[in-house]
């Protein structure tokens, strides 16, 4: 990370956690209430559960449902020291947890075993009403998987996501073998830097590694004036920024909700506003539909046309796509 003044560019180097005083707790409450840092708006994901007991006893950080209706493990350690110190490899404690969610059978299996009692704890972020903490996981739980078609998926497969400052060698060979075999685990750096006294955190995804299956072609340049291809992996794909400027859509117009009356007017730099307040698309979709995080562009509806935001984007980029083939 640089810090550029003056046309000059000062190196800032990163910190720990160890270093910051924070500990793992610290941080797992931080992904607790900002799944998406980990996510981005192609994913959806609602936060079911924290340091949840198995009947081994042993304790996972946090437990999630995705919009495929996987049930993720969120596993996490502070530093590479907190992983190199264990007795047990970090990949095969995660393995183990992941095991033992393979043995829920229903969502309203999840529901009594994980997400009621974490509702339970959490209460006071959950709406009030007269609803009991299974009544209410039930419906929430029911809710996030019919919105997202993942009703007859659930919990067909389990998905593990590592969390660590900086990992070590043995940990990042066994995942990328696990991944070769067509385990779904997932590893993310979370680099702290301080800068006076402002901590940001840089969110690095390293393993499993991109190949050409995962990309996009890149159509933003016209053909005309280059024919070069650039990748665009599943994570990164063209935001609304990019749609702006291709002209799909435009300043002004309204974005709604899916499957909602709520809207927006989608503005210039690609945040909607809401009720007279400006906002990103993402936080007011995640806000509505009491999510941890959302698909922004598959929950976003372009109102004039009656299109996703993914929608319109696909068919641009297949358009686009088209006239490459012919040129």
């Amino acid at each position: 990370m640089y810090n550029v003044s003056n046309d000059k560019a000062i190196k800032i180097g990163a910190t720990t956690f160890s270093e910051l005083n924070y500990k793992e707790s610290d941080i797992e409450e931080l992904l607790r209430k900002n799944i998406d840092m980990i996510c981005d708006e192609e994913e959806s994901m609602l936060i079911v559960g924290k340091q949840v007991r198995n009947a081994q006893h042993g304790i996972s950080d946090l437990t999630a449902v995705d919009n495929k209706g996987n049930i993720v493990l969120v596993e996490i350690k502070r530093d590479r020291k907190d992983i190199e110190a264990r007795k047990e490899a970090f990949e095969f404690q995660a393995i183990r947890y992941a095991a033992s969610y393979a043995t829920i059978e229903d969502p309203e299996d999840l529901v009594n075993k994980i997400y009621a009692p974490y509702i339970e704890k959490y209460r006071s972020e959950f709406e009030s009403g007269l609803l009991t903490s299974v009544e209410l996981g039930a419906r929430k739980l029911t809710e996030f998987l019919r919105e997202n078609g993942a009703e007859s998926n659930f919990n067909k497969n389990q998905k593990i996501i590592l969390v660590a400052s900086d990992y070590d060698e043995q940990t990042l060979s066994a995942v990328a073998w696990l991944n070769s075999n067509n385990v779904d685990i997932t590893c993310f750096k979370m680099i702290p830097f301080k800068i006076q006294d402002e901590v940001y955190i840089n969110i690095e995804k390293i393993l499993p590694v991109n190949t050409y299956k995962d990309y996009y072609v890149n159509f933003l340049d016209s053909p005309i004036k280059s024919r070069q291809k650039k990748g665009f992996t599943r994570r990164t794909l063209p935001k609304i920024n990019e749609m702006l400027e291709w002209g799909v859509v435009k300043a002004g117009d309204i974005i709604v909700a899916k499957g909602r009356d709520d809207e927006g007017t989608l503005l210039a730099n690609g945040n909607v506003e809401v009720n007279g307040e400006e906002i990103s698309m993402q936080k007011w979709l995640k806000e509505l539909f009491g999510w941890s995080s959302i698909q922004t562009y598959v929950f976003a509806v372009h109102k004039e046309t009656g299109k996703t935001l993914s929608q319109i984007r696909e068919e641009y980029m297949d358009s686009e796509q088209s006239v490459r083939e012919e040129i």
